[in-house]
């Protein structure tokens, strides 16, 4: 909503005729006598050469698929294997141009790309860049066995490397490139700027136009290539994240050099099914896919089909492109057309195509008939052919019996030590910036008009005497975040934040007012209200080395996020075997007042998910200190904020809010008030009711409480927790999560275990209805209020003199309610 953009209603109103420029359609059309001018004899045959190790890779899994053994070597893996034999064209085409400096994702179907652009980053990288990469990489372990018996130059060991390194890693053994915990779908080898597969369809979408925004932002050489299949095209994060990479604030916002488009292009690998779907004629509309560029903006995308059973028309296509994107006028979509002579995987029959179709293809073959131009051009002689395929036939023969030898590729000892995975969900980093460099701001933090406001405020919310200031002169918990903020802001160079209403609005709940005049567009912006995206691109973003702060306005919204949530963020730290950090930190607002799709607590949702750190702070000193930790961390962390609370100040802490920066641990629950004859474990803006029944106790009923603030969901200390048990005998937990399947239910039965002995009562639950959300007026009803945990005190845990219950806990009505699923 910038305002020097005014939206004249005279022009916008005008009648006009949309014009689409031509979209270009197998139009390459050179010969092999041609294109000598931009190839030397060996590139033409390299060219072949990376095809067939890739078709003879892919044969092998096939063979051990679906017979039991390749070339007589016996072999039987039960994992996943979705094949592209067929498409070899269209990898080593993609990938030709591209060093490692350009960073490729893809999709399950990817192995021929994993192998083509690693083939090509071979080719470029010099002995000692290579040397350096393999004794780097796992302290030389890959290389260790690779290099063994061995002797040949250094490119020949690097793909010997390569070839070892990714079957190890599909055979699921810890000598593979992810130590085993990535395998066939999920496959990647960061230093040749190979980047995550993705065994979701259509899940590079957005990750990879992160991972462009990332380059641009921070200056970084190369592009970013998101390999996603023609059925991705029906896919949310494809459409999200193309919408994202189209936005026109790159070119009439952003400013100085930063103007400009993303250096990405979506190449779709169009071999015309999705699984058994034919894109073209049944599940999609589109015809050719390269139309799909014409609906994201006036450059139609750049789009073009390209013949992708030509290695050299897919060159071509680079060429062009990526010169396209050097201007800054990306991003680029590039229908690339191929076909697979494999099913989807090897259990399919292909019963939803016909014989004839797939021979037709196969009589087209682009190494057979891109070998015999090659012998008419005189490059290669049929004995020169051969003698490759029959290298590449020995390379993965010897690739697969080394792989598969557990004395020497053994899998991960989880007998010896059940808690490896475990130890790898979490980075646990400290990290004051990502890289070592000023960051672009716009005027000195002390001259930033809500840091001067800031200053003057009370950042304890009561006075000497107990009375508490004026809701204008207290230190908000809008202000702990913002300070939060704005120091990560001024230390760390690569921080960038957005989401819905970010810049000019100052964040939907004012957090960050004052930002927009401290940042730069490009480090402070407004998305697309693309929830999928807004997370997806933050994941690129930060697997590739910087530190995001992406913000989903409403915790409801989740959902429309949940595949990026849940499948993207959580996994990548693990499935990288820990070489991937995911600095993400995502705010989230829990909602009030807004009904049944505003105003849901979904912390409990998260906290299911291994491998999301969980924050959940209910005053100003654990906002500020928590965001800290978080924002020092190198983990993704699910930063949730209730709305009910932004305006409060800080009440427990009697020191106030410090100035200075301070981090608090995630994980430790705090006491926020000493008891003796009940612990209250809160968690979010409940603390609140639970403060108010807690005083109501005491004061009515003579019962002393202990009052924790959870703070954090993942990870949690539960010692605090033990010993306050330990000491009042008796525990009530409470939030405004719905109670059914909550994360309450889930520290009840931890805490009977752990503390069974100390009871003197079970664990009492005090969550919200298993309702929709009503409106603001009748909300009393559904969330915990302090009458609630009178009423469960009074039904549950200790009788008290003369209470009259308004709301049932007993064991009838929880029997009853849940027969009815309410």
């Amino acid at each position: 909503m910038p305002k020097q953009q005014l939206l004249d209603p005279v022009e916008i109103r005008k009648p006009q005729m949309l014009e689409i420029a031509p979209i270009p359609v197998n139009q390459y059309n050179k010969s092999i006598e041609e294109e000598k001018e931009n190839f030397s004899k060996n590139d033409f045959v390299r060219i072949f050469r990376d095809m067939v190790i890739i078709r003879e890779f892919e044969t092998m899994l096939n063979l051990i698929k679906t017979t039991g053994e390749y070339l007589g070597y016996p072999y039987n893996h039960p994992g996943p294997a979705h094949l592209s034999i067929g498409q070899e064209a269209s990898a080593v085409g993609m990938a030709y141009l591209l060093d490692s400096d350009d960073y490729i994702f893809g999709s399950h179907r990817s192995h021929g790309e994993i192998l083509a652009k690693g083939l090509s980053s071979i080719h470029k990288m010099n002995d000692k860049e290579l040397m350096e990469v393999m004794e780097e990489y796992f302290g030389g372990e890959i290389l260790r066995i690779v290099q063994k018996d061995f002797k040949g130059d250094t490119k020949s060991l690097a793909q010997r490397f390569l070839i070892y390194g990714t079957l190890a890693e599909i055979f699921a053994r810890e000598t593979g490139i992810n130590k085993g915990l990535g395998g066939s779908m999920h496959a990647f080898f960061t230093p040749f700027g190979i980047y995550p597969n993705n065994a979701i369809v259509g899940g590079s979408g957005d990750i990879s136009v992160g991972a462009a925004l990332y380059k641009k932002v921070n200056r970084k050489p190369g592009i970013v290539v998101a390999n996603i299949g023609d059925a991705s095209l029906g896919c949310g994060p494809v459409w999200e994240g193309m919408v994202f990479a189209t936005m026109d604030q790159f070119h009439t916002l952003w400013e100085d050099d930063m103007k400009g488009g993303l250096p990405i292009i979506f190449n779709i690998m169009n071999n015309q099914y999705g699984m058994g779907g034919q894109t073209s004629g049944e599940t999609m509309g589109y015809n050719i896919a390269a139309r799909v560029g014409a609906a994201l903006n006036s450059d139609n995308m750049h789009a073009e089909r390209v013949d992708g059973y030509n290695p050299l028309a897919v060159i071509d296509a680079y060429r062009r492109k990526m010169e396209i994107i050097q201007q800054k006028r990306g991003p680029v979509f590039l229908d690339v057309l191929t076909y697979r002579f494999s099913g989807h995987s090897p259990s399919d029959a292909s019963s939803y195509r016909s014989k004839e179709e797939v021979e037709s293809w196969q009589k087209i073959d682009s190494i057979v008939t891109y070998g015999e131009e090659l012998m008419n051009a005189e490059l290669a002689s049929r004995t020169d052919l051969n003698k490759i395929k029959k290298d590449a036939e020995n390379l993965v023969l010897w690739a697969t019996k080394l792989s598969t030898d557990d004395s020497v590729s053994p899998r991960m000892d989880l007998v010896k030590s059940n808690e490896l995975i475990g130890e790898m969900m979490f980075s646990n980093g400290s990290v004051d910036k990502m890289e070592d460099r000023t960051p672009e701001v716009n005027h000195p933090m002390e001259e930033n008009s809500r840091v001067k406001q800031i200053s003057k405020k009370e950042r304890y919310a009561f006075d000497a005497d107990g009375k508490p200031f004026s809701a204008l002169k207290q230190y908000q918990y809008r202000d702990g975040l913002f300070e939060a903020m704005v120091d990560r802001f001024y230390k760390d160079p690569t921080l960038i934040a957005y989401g819905e209403e970010n810049r000019d609005w100052g964040g939907a709940f004012a957090v960050y007012r004052g930002l927009t005049e401290a940042l730069p567009y490009h480090r402070l912006f407004n998305s697309p209200i693309s929830e999928g995206a807004i997370i997806g691109t933050a994941i690129g973003y930060g697997m590739c080395g910087g530190r995001v702060v992406p913000e989903i306005m409403y915790c409801d919204f989740l959902g429309r996020s949940g595949d990026e949530v849940f499948n993207q963020l959580p996994k990548w730290q693990a499935m990288s075997g820990n070489i991937i950090k995911m600095p993400v930190v995502v705010r989230v607002s829990v909602g009030s007042k807004y009904g049944a799709q505003h105003s849901q607590d979904w912390s409990s949702l998260v906290a299911h998910i291994p491998g999301i750190k969980v924050v959940f702070p209910a005053t100003p000193y654990d906002a500020k200190g928590l965001l800290n930790a978080a924002l020092q961390g190198t983990d993704p962390v699910i930063f949730f904020e209730s709305q009910r609370i932004y305006g409060i100040g800080e009440e427990f802490q009697k020191g106030g809010v410090p100035e200075e920066y301070y981090e608090i641990p995630l994980g430790e629950p705090d006491i926020k008030r000493e008891g003796s004859d009940l612990t209250i474990l809160s968690i979010g803006a409940t603390l609140y009711k639970a403060r108010e029944a807690a005083d109501i106790l005491q004061s009515k009923y003579g019962i002393s409480v202990e009052l924790i603030d959870a703070r954090t969901l993942v990870p949690f200390n539960y010692e605090p927790v033990i010993e306050s048990v330990k000491k009042t005998g008796r525990i009530l937990l409470t939030s405004d999560a719905n109670e059914r399947g909550s994360y309450l239910k889930d520290l009840a039965q931890n805490i009977t275990e752990l503390c069974f002995d100390d009871l003197d009562a079970p664990p009492v639950v005090v969550g919200s209805r298993n309702w929709i959300i009503p409106a603001h007026e009748l909300e009393d009803f559904y969330f915990p209020q302090a009458e609630w945990v009178l009423d469960a005190v009074h039904e549950k845990i200790v009788p008290l003199k003369g209470h009259k219950v308004t709301n049932d806990f007993s064991d009838e009505k929880k029997i009853w309610r849940a027969a009815r699923g309410i």
